[in-house]
């Protein structure tokens, strides 16, 4: 089987309502990022200093040195920023969600009781800031294991929350399946929070941001003032309020580093933004493990059975008759590249088109000709399918008076006679009426033109078909 584990769908066109907390239009989420005292740093065994997210212009790594203005910058953050930011989320009563690393925390016991005293959820950004790109399975799962047992060691409890942000391909299914957090954040994917099967378990994931996020303070493109920061998240607010107003209220993440917007002209842009947002009504300000909770008892996890995960019998015996006595059809879409986005019904029908329009001419006839005449002989008789029949009484065509039983059965030898195929509709997008004067119509189109339209009326029926199934 070919499979592509990418989901490239989502929640698709229609997200679910994230119905929060007292009819809120959107949850507007902070979170503080504590690195400082883990970063990279021959201090702490690396071998080589920090180079990510700092105030140092085209920072390099120094192999086996300390550098002490990178050092410094960090230092800044534990110091003076942390505390900054302490004061103005408690002055303005927003709890906020630390993303916390390990070692640094166990170096910080005066910030971590601030954190605590705040009431401020600390959640784990692994043992060290280091990237885990190039760890081995069994290093990174070591790595995981101990950062959750010093992180209990340090805080009192155990982390409920993980984010690695320098993770690995590996990461967000080391960390699931340790069994113990109610939510990841390695994922920038949605706007909304969803679940996520990893080895037989339901994981929550709860997408992270880089773009609402200060770092970009500190790259480029990025912002050159605190200005462009708060622009960028009342614009981003603006369209999620709206959305919300609309019915489909969302999650707004916002990424901080206490050594980033901790410094005074940045801070004043996020300060400006808290005012603005506390000027709106229905404005849920949560920590992530509150955002858990909720989604885990208001949308839980929903099973059934995914196609690209169904093996060649199942698949056929699902799918087998879309397409009219044709399960050649889904046996050969089975053997495409199907994935996350084709567990839905435009996601297998599209599959299925694939096979049905790269079929030889001569099949493609054996298709059309498998359809029953629209109220004939077959329907009388009660030896449709369970979907033709279905449809057709749907459209009002098992309930036809004498006369227009008559004129269905001349059109159908007419059309027959002259194209080689039975005259296929998508009954579902007419009435009993419109289906009579197409036939009228196309009955006097030449072969090509009405084989073409032929096919594309099965292709619509298909639809229709799997939309009565699959999400």
């Amino acid at each position: 089987m070919k499979r592509y584990p990418r989901n490239l769908r989502g929640y698709g066109p229609n997200p679910p309502h994230a119905n929060w907390p007292n009819g809120a239009k959107v949850a507007v989420q902070f979170v503080l990022n504590y690195e400082e005292g883990g970063e990279n740093c021959v201090l702490h065994g690396d071998a080589a200093s920090e180079a990510f997210l700092s105030d140092i212009p085209g920072a390099a790594q120094w192999p086996d040195q300390r550098h002490w203005n990178m050092e410094s910058m960090y230092e800044y953050g534990a110091r003076a920023g942390f505390w900054r930011l302490h004061r103005l989320f408690t002055g303005a009563n927003i709890p906020i969600t630390i993303y916390g690393v390990a070692t640094a925390l166990a170096r910080s016991p005066e910030q971590v009781a601030a954190m605590k005293s705040a009431g401020w959820e600390i959640a784990s950004h692994g043992l060290k800031w280091i990237e885990h790109k190039d760890m081995a399975p069994e290093m990174e799962r070591a790595a995981i294991a101990e950062a959750i047992r010093l992180h209990t060691e340090v805080t009192g409890e155990r982390p409920r929350g993980w984010y690695t942000g320098r993770c690995s391909e590996n990461t967000v299914r080391l960390v699931a399946e340790d069994g113990g957090f109610d939510y990841i954040s390695d994922t920038y994917d949605d706007d909304l929070p969803y679940w996520l099967k990893m080895d037989g378990r339901d994981q929550l994931i709860i997408p992270y941001t880089l773009e609402a996020n200060d770092m970009r303070f500190s790259v480029s493109p990025g912002w050159s003032s605190g200005e462009d920061f708060f622009d960028y998240l009342k614009n981003a607010f603006d369209v999620l309020y709206a959305e919300g107003e609309a019915g489909s209220p969302k999650m707004m993440s916002i990424g901080l580093h206490c050594r980033l917007i901790g410094r005074p002209g940045k801070l004043a842009a996020l300060k400006k933004f808290i005012d603005y947002i506390q000027g709106h009504a229905n404005v849920w300000c949560p920590r992530r493990i509150e955002i858990a909770k909720h989604w885990a008892e208001t949308h839980p996890p929903q099973h059934f059975d995914r196609p690209s995960e169904m093996d060649r019998e199942t698949f056929v015996a699902n799918y087998g008759s879309i397409f009219e006595h044709s399960p050649w059809i889904a046996e050969r879409a089975h053997d495409l590249e199907l994935g996350p986005a084709h567990d839905c019904a435009a996601g297998v029908h599209n599959a299925l088109c694939r096979m049905f329009r790269t079929a030889t001419e001569e099949e493609r006839l054996g298709v059309l000709t498998a359809h029953p005449d629209l109220a004939g002989k077959l329907a009388a008789a009660g030896r449709l399918t369970a979907e033709s029949t279905s449809e057709q009484a749907g459209a009002g065509l098992d309930l036809l008076t004498d006369e227009e039983r008559e004129t269905f059965t001349k059109l159908n030898a007419d059309y027959v006679a002259k194209h080689g195929f039975p005259f296929i509709i998508a009954v579902r997008d007419h009435t009993k009426a419109s289906i009579m004067a197409a036939f009228h119509e196309r009955i006097g189109n030449n072969r090509a033109t009405e084989f073409a339209e032929a096919c594309r009326q099965v292709e619509r029926i298909a639809e229709f078909r799997l939309m009565d199934i699959l999400p």
